[in-house]
């Protein structure tokens, strides 16, 4: 195990270039699915399917990586994870049907699925070893990195065509993998205090139970993500008459908030602890998106939004490590497939109830998944100490 502080502060480095990489190359590849969707010659309807295909190579593997990363290592399941990340993401511009485009969305799926199991676990080990809950810095290097190549991508979306674009992140990736994957390779993973890594094949049923009550969380709050990402600034544009311009920032208002969330995460945690910090974030976020929601100003929303967003920020970092405490990298696995759940579940039912009744108030239901998250945080204040 890394013998010296040099040793874990360079794991905790590399490790942070994986989270911002895995998040750059993401963001870089969701800016030109416009630009596939054309090339492909999709509907609305078959894209959306072909863009499942993401989700459910992710949700596939999961599991999978999680029993991996115990028998190989999280190290070497991050780096190969890496490569495949930064390979795939290169594939849907060499495609030309609709079929063919969900297949490789598929691959990449896998790969993001992989990759983020992977360096979470790594990240939960080291969490573990250190001894402060530094988990929303890394997640912070994920959204950071999200919003870099988001916004790079949009600049250069009017130059580059989708292959050179999306080849451009493939070198990108591999760049990194090779530098940060070699300081990866060469320090062994600290030993993380889990019981349950003695007895890989079976967790007892309260760990199990505790394991899935953390993963709720996760789903609550990637539920939230993935409504603010897909209606956020529909509900600006159609319910409130906001110009295109001022809708598309509603989401980010949302993403900084909650980056500067998961920034200040780890001082949260350690002044509130993980129960207190929950309990509050969900209460925060629930506020928020009921301001977000129902107010009839577009500004009073976008501080609503803000504030979802701040209190959203760190109960995914927190539902991650304290699964991957308890249970390793099957903890992860579970947690983080049921955060992906919330994530897919999200925008369609959103949809539904929008149709049901109204935009506005299918919102709500972020506030209450977010409420939600906020009394199973307290339910489960003994298993979450700290």
């Amino acid at each position: 195990m890394p013998g010296t502080s040099t040793d874990l502060t360079r794991l905790r480095i590399a490790l942070t270039v994986f989270f911002a990489m895995d998040g750059f190359v993401f963001a870089g590849w969701v800016v030109r699915i416009p630009a596939i969707k054309e090339q492909v010659n999709a509907s609305a309807g078959s894209l959306g399917l072909a863009l499942l295909g993401v989700s459910a190579g992710a949700v596939i593997t999961m599991t999978l990586t999680g029993r991996l990363c115990r028998r190989y290592g999280t190290h070497p399941v991050t780096v190969v994870c890496a490569v495949l990340l930064s390979l795939s993401v290169a594939l849907p511009p060499l495609t030309h049907s609709v079929p063919a485009l969900t297949g490789v969305l598929l691959l990449f799926g896998a790969a993001y699925g992989g990759i983020n199991v992977a360096f979470n676990s790594a990240a939960v080990d080291l969490v573990t070893a250190l001894q402060r809950p530094i988990m929303p810095s890394f997640h912070a290097a994920f959204s950071l990195g999200g919003m870099v190549g988001a916004g790079l991508g949009g600049l250069v979306a009017g130059s580059l065509s989708p292959t050179r674009h999306l080849f451009g992140l493939t070198l990108v990736g591999l760049a990194v993998t090779f530098f940060a994957g070699r300081v990866l390779l060469r320090i062994e993973p600290p030993r993380a205090a889990h019981p349950q890594e003695a007895k890989p094949a079976r967790l007892d049923r309260r760990t199990r139970g505790l394991v899935a009550v953390f993963g709720l969380i996760a789903l609550c709050t990637a539920y939230g993500e993935g409504a603010m990402a897909d209606w956020g600034a529909l509900h600006l544009e159609q319910d409130l008459g906001a110009s295109p311009g001022l809708a598309a920032a509603g989401y980010s208002c949302f993403a900084l908030a909650m980056t500067l969330g998961r920034l200040t995460g780890s001082a949260l945690l350690q002044r509130l602890g993980r129960t207190r910090t929950v309990v509050a974030g969900g209460a925060t976020a629930a506020v928020g998106m009921l301001l977000g929601s129902l107010s009839p100003s577009v500004w009073a929303t976008l501080i609503g939004f803000s504030i979802t967003g701040l209190g959203l920020a760190n109960l995914f970092p927190v539902a991650i490590e304290r699964a991957g405490a308890l249970a390793g990298p099957t903890g992860v696995a579970t947690a983080s497939t049921l955060g992906y759940g919330g994530m897919l579940l999200g925008p369609p039912a959103i949809g539904f109830m929008a149709e049901w009744f109204s935009l506005p108030t299918a919102l709500t239901s972020v506030a209450a998944l977010a409420a939600v998250a906020a009394a199973i945080g307290f339910a489960t204040r003994r298993a979450a100490t700290g």
